[in-house]
């Protein structure tokens, strides 16, 4: 019984000797670690894991600003239907919302009635269409009596786009517009290809841009924003010209000197036989005439030319352009600019932009 109980001892003896290099032998731990109370004063000022704070989240303005201004205009966005393709505006009243729209230039006025081209007056090309109107109009006393008063009642810009075969001929449409009321700015057209007399040689020859525009400054107490040629070597000089003549904006550029010709008969598609080139296919070539004005001028430049989307109003103002003009996509969907001017807000906010004027000469390098 003795010895049993000798056993007994020397075996718990063992077992605690064991205990103790066990415990020497392992690592040590936070729990078995010992620390002073000067080492725990930096974890002390740690922020608990459990506690995580909340991310911060960039505040962003509930809506996109469209508004954008040319000079003294402003407008509530910048996108403008394009003289020649919109009528006088008042004609697309019952499918388009017109105060939805940035502004309208009508179609070209001229001081007395014209008949325009002989037909066929369209010929649809390979990404745009070849036409030779011929500036059909009803005569700018006709449009102040008939047309000008229902356009009033629109909160939208209207912008009458001025033709004449001399520089007498603009002088005269203009001081007829000037009684009227109800127009925000002139457009001066003297770059029009499809017309026999006057229109694109003023806009070809810098000097003669200087005289027609210097007459019509002088003329007009509303803007005067100029509609240049793209036929032109370099349109840094017509720009110039225009600027330093008294022009408030310029609207670069008019369609491109073009003819299409029908194999079989071996005679023009168009009656007059050559026409201005327009659509989608001008796009790249006028944007780059808009970058280089617009490291030419001070004045605001509109940009024109194969407009079709909101990202290629995008694009037109990255090149320097401050609004644009939608013209050959309304042959295709009357309510094109609408819908672009629609779509312009949605794509602003999917590409995080919330001021559109801030695109203007953004173009990175």
């Amino acid at each position: 019984m003795r010895s049993r109980r000798i056993s007994l001892r020397r075996r718990q003896n063992q077992d605690c000797q064991w205990s103790r290099v066990s415990s020497e032998n392992l690592p040590e731990s936070p729990r078995n670690r010992r620390e002073s109370p000067e080492s725990l004063t930096p974890v002390l000022n740690y922020r608990p894991v459990s506690s995580p704070q909340p991310a911060r989240v960039q505040n962003r303005p509930g809506g996109v600003d469209l508004r954008v201004s040319l000079g003294t205009l402003s407008f509530k966005n910048p996108v403008i239907a394009a003289s020649g393709t919109f009528g006088y505006g008042i004609e697309f009243a019952p499918i388009v919302d017109l105060k939805r729209l940035g502004g309208i230039v009508v179609k070209g006025l001229s001081a007395q009635p014209m008949a325009g081209a002989p037909a066929p007056r369209i010929c649809e090309t390979s990404s745009g269409m070849v036409n030779a109107i011929g500036l059909q109009n009803i005569g700018v006393r006709a449009f102040v009596a008939e047309k000008l008063p229902a356009l009033r009642q629109y909160e939208t810009a209207i912008i009458a786009n001025v033709f004449g075969q001399t520089i007498s001929d603009y002088v005269e449409v203009i001081r007829v517009l000037e009684d009227a009321e109800g127009l925000a700015a002139y457009e001066l057209n003297i770059s029009c290809p499809n017309v026999e007399r006057g229109g694109i040689e003023y806009s070809t020859d810098p000097s003669l841009t200087a005289t027609v525009v210097e007459a019509a400054r002088k003329a007009s107490r509303r803007p005067l924003w100029v509609k240049l040629s793209p036929s032109v070597g370099a349109i840094g000089f017509t720009a110039k010209a225009s600027e330093a003549a008294g022009a408030d904006a310029l609207v670069i550029a008019n369609t491109y000197p073009a003819l299409c010709i029908d194999a079989h008969t071996r005679r023009s598609r168009l009656g007059s036989t050559t026409g201005g080139l327009s659509g989608a296919a001008i796009k790249p070539i006028t944007m780059r005439l808009v970058y280089e004005a617009s490291r030419a001028v001070k004045i605001p430049i509109v940009g024109l030319g194969g407009i079709e989307s909101p990202a290629d109003v995008a694009e037109y103002l990255l090149a320097g352009a401050s609004a644009v003009e939608v013209g050959t996509a309304h042959f295709v969907d009357p309510r094109a600019s609408e819908r672009i001017a629609e779509g312009l807000e949605t794509w602003c906010r999917d590409e995080s932009i919330f001021e559109i004027s801030k695109l203007r000469g953004a173009l990175e390098k």
